[in-house]
């Protein structure tokens, strides 16, 4: 059952001003600030949406607005919450095993690792969460939890998480995912979903010009792969940067011998990160989309689900640009 807050509740007004900043979720905003005022806070939330539209964004202001109390001012939490050094609050993200250490994505980067396959959230991570909630909060009335990325939480994790669901004590847990067909039924039945949207055109355009990143807009093919994403658009325009503006003109342009075929998917292969593979893909989906060009999406997508499945991807490449010669 829902528990309630501290004593002291603040009214609407505030409540609104901690998530003034964040553009076009107003319905799941609003969902979170009626279940504070009427102190109906669940143990358990599903923040449902596409990564890069605000999920982040809003999980920070709602754990602001938990963890707030009337003996600390909002913006020192806040600005606790958002360096993650608050001391009731624990932010897990997948992670990378390496030499039997536990590596975020961005540890991994920085360390030069060659990652292969994707990153997990893991059954230690999810004891770590036991531990930090088998204690009272420190400071505030509760302590929160917030699962970045949850659809890459391994089974065993998963079913090591219901307990805690299930018997959160004086806390609340976020869980992020795309859909909930990524998360087991049983994780879902135990949290509230909120639903995340994709950004209309105006949203998009006013959130990337508030970063600084408004060249972006100026790219179609960018703009077509985010789809309603802020965040989409700058990773993509990231992940662009990084791939060779030959390669990328080779890759997109009809082959017309098997020699170029077996050069070009063996440069991929050897050139790109696994992740930038994986964004080579959709980019040439997204090409030949806007150019109606709907002949070799399939042979596109299915080196998709192969990549992802680890099948060793200059043959992939190789036989996807075979079968895409001419188009």
């Amino acid at each position: 059952m829902p528990s309630s807050m501290s004593p002291t509740l603040p009214d609407k007004s505030s409540l609104l001003a901690n998530f003034a900043h964040i553009v076009g979720q107003s319905q799941a905003i609003d969902l979170l600030i009626q279940a504070i005022l009427r102190q109906r806070i669940a143990p358990g939330y599903l923040f449902v949406g596409p990564a890069g539209i605000g999920r982040s964004l809003v999980a920070t202001a709602f754990a602001t607005t938990l963890l707030s109390d009337s003996h600390s001012s909002v913006d020192n939490v806040r600005h606790r919450v958002e360096s993650r050094n608050h001391p009731d609050l624990l932010w897990v993200e997948p992670t990378y095993l390496h030499q039997g250490k536990l590596l975020s994505v961005a540890e991994a980067q920085a360390a030069g690792i060659k990652r292969r396959g994707r990153p997990q959230i893991r059954l230690e991570q999810i004891r770590d969460i036991a531990r930090f909630l088998s204690r009272p909060p420190l400071e505030a009335s509760r302590s929160v939890v917030i699962i970045d990325a949850a659809e890459l939480i391994a089974e065993a994790a998963a079913n090591g998480l219901l307990k805690t669901l299930e018997e959160p004590g004086q806390a609340s847990l976020i869980l992020m995912a795309p859909d909930q067909q990524t998360l087991l039924p049983t994780l879902i039945s135990r949290c509230q979903t909120i639903p995340f949207r994709r950004l209309n055109p105006a949203e998009l355009a006013q959130v990337l010009t508030q970063v600084g990143q408004a060249d972006i807009l100026e790219s179609t093919e960018i703009l077509g792969l985010a789809q309603g994403s802020p965040g989409g658009a700058i990773a993509s325009w990231q992940q662009l940067q990084t791939i060779p503006p030959e390669l990328l003109q080779q890759a997109s342009q009809p082959l017309q011998t098997l020699r170029q075929a077996l050069e070009l998917g063996r440069q991929i292969a050897q050139t790109l990160e696994p992740e930038s593979q994986l964004w080579l893909l959709e980019y040439l989906q997204q090409n030949r989309w806007q150019r109606g060009q709907v002949q070799g999406m399939e042979q596109l997508e299915l080196a998709r689900k192969q990549l992802l499945r680890y099948v060793q991807p200059r043959l992939v490449w190789e036989v996807t640009l075979m079968n895409l010669m001419g188009d």
